[in-house]
C-alpha cells in the first residue's frame, strides 16, 4: 500500500499577502476559492512536488499563529540558494552538514522551510 501526502496545511494572518509569497516562489495556486462568507481555501504547488500546501480562513486546521516547520528535499542548494535569491527571497547562505546541504528561508507569517540537498552516498 502506497500513502502519498496530499496536503500540508499552514498558518498565515493574510491569507494574500502569503498568496503572493509563494506567486513570487513560482509555487502554483491550484484552488483559491471562498465556497461561503467564512471560509477561504487556498492551495498551492511547489514546482516539480506531489504535495499542495493550504492556508486560507475558517479552515479549522491549526490554531491561529501556529508555525510549521517544513523540509523540502531539492536537487541542488546553490541552484535553489540562487533561485530564491532571483525572487528577493530572504535565505541563509547554504549550510554544509555530514546529512546534506541546507538553505533555510520563513514566509511572512513565520512558517520556516529547510530546502535540503541530500548528501551523495557512494
Amino acid at each position: 500500500m502506497d500513502f502519498k501526502i496530499e496536503l500540508i496545511p499552514i498558518s498565515v494572518s493574510d491569507v494574500d499577502r502569503a498568496k503572493d509569497f509563494y506567486a513570487r516562489l513560482g509555487w502554483v495556486a491550484e484552488q483559491d476559492g471562498s465556497p461561503s462568507d467564512d471560509l477561504r481555501f487556498v492551495q498551492v504547488t511547489p514546482p516539480g512536488s506531489a504535495c499542495s500546501f493550504c492556508f486560507g480562513t475558517g479552515l479549522g486546521m491549526l490554531p491561529d499563529g501556529q508555525a510549521q516547520y517544513i523540509q523540502v528535499v531539492v536537487e541542488d542548494a546553490d541552484a535553489a540558494h540562487a533561485y530564491l535569491a532571483d525572487r528577493g527571497i530572504e535565505c541563509t547562505p547554504v549550510e554544509q552538514l555530514a546529512w546534506g546541504r541546507f538553505v533555510n528561508f520563513s514566509d511572512p507569517d513565520g512558517n520556516r522551510w529547510v530546502l535540503q540537498e541530500l548528501p551523495h552516498r557512494g
